[in-house]
């Protein structure tokens, strides 16, 4: 027998090889576990051949690392079969171990059908040698190489489908699997190199036509390492994108979900806000349409909510809110729908077996609710008035029950608030009514039914007119002459105030203008700005498009915003009056000392007036707390340099004692009533003529 030799440098390569071929294929197999259905093929075909480029590798290089004294080579085209056979197998074997579940009887089968594969390969690749004699195989050996790639096969088979499934460990798993399959790979091949016999005076008839053994093998491990290493940077790099896909995925996931809470919830409370209520309530009627159901819908508003705010401002206001709001959650149940309707405003739905029901959920509100809230360092009470209609009673649509609700909620705020009323069919007229109210004030605002009355404002103690303070009229065609009174704050509840107050500032501006042609430059017009109003964002544009539009200077016109106005929102306050001044126009506090203004933002407000309140005024001289505080006002004023305006002078006693503590003009019924321009002018004309003479 011949005698043959290895190289070791050639056998370190094949067993480099059958690891870095075992670590490729468990990769694939996670590959194509986890790629879609329409990468997976793709995976599976390009895995296929990058595994069995491997083992055919690691076969052919351990072959080639044998040597006879004879020549040696190998037919190209039972080589390249023998190549298709592994890759065919490598295909066999990633599509077993992808499979949902991997059953014993399976495992063995495939074991048995990849063993005879890998071995078919091995002595496929050794046949490739064309031997003359054929060569001659042991059979304790040949049958060890076979038993060794059933087995090994079998354990490849076990090991790639436990680590399929990307995992925390399982790159290092991998890795220590790779080794031991290499290992069982080696050994089956050499094991099967050693069952070969070359009798003496064998030829291999490859030698001369066939591909040399000089050149193939360096050949055979360069393109083998280069094809296995570009398969794994391949799935290297689409595992990491894949990964940054599923975090990009998850993120995009968990804003999609906050985008959808902030759609559908509101931002103060995180109550269900309009939108999501009324998704709710039509959910809630098909149901109870449908099983003959029953449920109330509860309006609810805060009662003295507006003096918290005004007294403390919105930031404490919006603790209050989201307290009252909190405890709105734990007092209904899991299938009742609480959400905030707006400002102050909340609605419940719940579901009841009779209507005697509501009331006990509005009486556990009403306890809930009363109970004084800590915030700011001020215990703050409110209470809640609720209205409650019934479906179907009530109404068949969520625009009828919130309606209807809502009339009864204003009932129960009339007849004495911090209780609840059932809607009856006789508040549907306080319903009509208000519609056709908010229709009217539509109306007038577009037909001209709005005018101006100008209340002369008097240097004191008597004159002359230094300015006018314009006031809101509405001329109904029906009612006659409504006072401001009775729709301003209808209006504010609307919004209808912010075109209101926009029509006002234009139309005194336009007075104003005609008044300095008449040759009056030194006098100011006044305008009240309301909450509303001077928290809109046009504001400033709006002042300076209407200055513009009639040619007005700007220190002709003096801005009134109240006190409590003013402190809300200190900052933001700041920031528009500001921007006010710095335009020229006048800023006059109104209603001063009713409020509870903080000395240390009062200095810093852009302010050149202060207006004290009519509440103070009306019992002077004769209450004397009024009167001290009246006092301090005024010193205030002249110690910040400000001018003291007082309003409601209806007395002579009340003008001579403002005029001592040092206010500088006066406006009251004393002096003059509101009245329209033809007639200020006639007043401000007998003045004059009163201060020649």
């Amino acid at each position: 027998m011949l005698l043959g030799t290895y190289s070791p440098a050639l056998v370190l390569s094949s067993v480099i090889v059958a690891v870095l071929a075992s670590y490729t294929a468990l990769d694939m197999a996670g590959r194509i576990s986890s790629a879609t259905r329409a990468a997976a093929p793709w995976w599976l075909a390009g895995g296929a051949t990058a595994m069995g480029v491997g083992i055919w590798s690691m076969h052919f290089v351990g072959m080639l690392a044998f040597s006879l004294p004879i020549a040696t080579g190998y037919d190209v085209t039972i080589t390249l079969f023998s190549l298709a056979i592994a890759v065919a197998l490598s295909a066999f074997a990633l599509w077993m171990v992808c499979q949902p579940t991997l059953p014993a009887i399976r495992l063995g089968g495939g074991a048995i059908v990849m063993g005879a594969g890998v071995a078919s390969m091995h002595y496929t690749g050794m046949a490739a040698m064309r031997m003359t004699p054929a060569i001659h195989y042991e059979p304790f050996p040949f049958a060890a190489s076979v038993a060794i790639a059933v087995a090994a096969s079998g354990a490849a088979l076990w090991i790639a489908f436990r680590l399929r499934r990307e995992g925390g460990h399982t790159r290092k798993l991998r890795m220590g699997a790779a080794v031991v399959m290499g290992a069982a790979i080696v050994g089956m091949h050499y094991t099967g190199m050693f069952a070969a016999e070359f009798p003496v005076g064998s030829i291999c008839n490859a030698a001369k036509d066939g591909a040399s053994s000089l050149w193939l093998a360096p050949v055979i491990i360069v393109t083998t390492l280069a094809v296995l290493s570009i398969a794994l940077i391949t799935s290297i790099l689409d595992l990491r994108m894949e990964a940054r896909t599923s975090v990009l995925a998850s993120s995009l996931a968990h804003a999609n979900q906050e985008l959808s809470h902030l759609a559908l919830h509101d931002s103060l409370t995180q109550l269900p806000n309009r939108v999501l209520l009324e998704d709710r309530l039509d959910r809630a009627i098909e149901a109870a349409a449908r099983q003959g159901g029953l449920f109330a819908v509860m309006f609810l508003d805060l009662d003295g909510f507006k003096a918290v705010n005004d007294a403390y401002g919105h930031r404490i206001g919006d603790v209050l809110l989201r307290e009252i709001a909190q405890r709105l959650k734990k007092a209904v149940r899991g299938e009742d729908t609480v959400a905030r309707f707006g400002g102050d405003e909340f609605v419940l739905v719940t579901p009841v077996t009779e209507a005697a029901d509501a009331a006990d959920m509005a009486q556990k509100i009403l306890r809930a609710i009363e109970t004084p809230v800590t915030a700011g360092g001020h215990e703050l009470r409110v209470s809640s008035s609720i209205g409650i209609a019934m479906y179907p009673g009530d109404g068949h649509d969520q625009h009828e029950l919130l309606s209807n609700a809502d009339a009864a909620m204003y009932h129960a705020k009339a007849s004495g608030r911090a209780m609840f009323c059932y809607f009856e069919t006789s508040m549907q007229q306080d319903v009509h009514d208000q519609l056709q109210w908010q229709h009217d004030l539509r109306t007038a605002i577009a037909s001209g039914q709005l005018i101006l009355h100008y209340q002369p404002k008097y240097r004191a103690p008597s004159g002359p007119v230094v300015g006018a303070e314009a006031l809101l009229r509405w001329q109904h065609p029906t009612l006659g002459l409504i006072p401001p009174a009775d729709f301003i704050p209808f209006a504010e509840k609307t919004g209808l105030i912010v075109p209101i107050g926009e029509w006002v500032l234009n139309e005194a501006c336009r007075q104003m203008k005609a008044w300095l042609d008449a040759g009056h430059a030194d006098w100011t017009i006044a305008v009240n700005l309301s909450s509303l109003q001077f928290g809109h964002a046009g504001l400033v544009e709006t002042v300076a498009e209407t200055l513009a539009r009639h040619q007005l200077s700007p220190r002709s016109l003096t801005l009134e915003i109240t006190e409590s106005t003013a402190m809300r929102n200190v900052e933001a306050s700041l920031a528009t009056l500001d921007k006010l001044t710095a335009m020229g126009v006048k800023i006059s506090i109104d209603d001063f000392g009713t409020g509870y203004s903080s000395l240390l933002y009062l200095k810093r407000l852009p302010a050149t007036e202060l207006k004290i309140d009519r509440g103070f005024v009306r019992d002077l001289p004769q209450d004397p707390e009024d009167a001290a505080i009246v006092s301090a006002i005024v010193a205030l004023g002249r110690t910040l340099n400000l001018t003291i305006v007082a309003e409601g002078v209806e007395t002579e006693q009340q003008q001579d004692f403002l005029t001592t503590l040092g206010c500088n003009s006066l406006q009251g019924f004393l002096l003059a009533r509101p009245m329209n321009a033809d007639d200020f002018l006639n007043i401000a004309a007998q003045r004059i003529e009163t201060d020649v003479l």
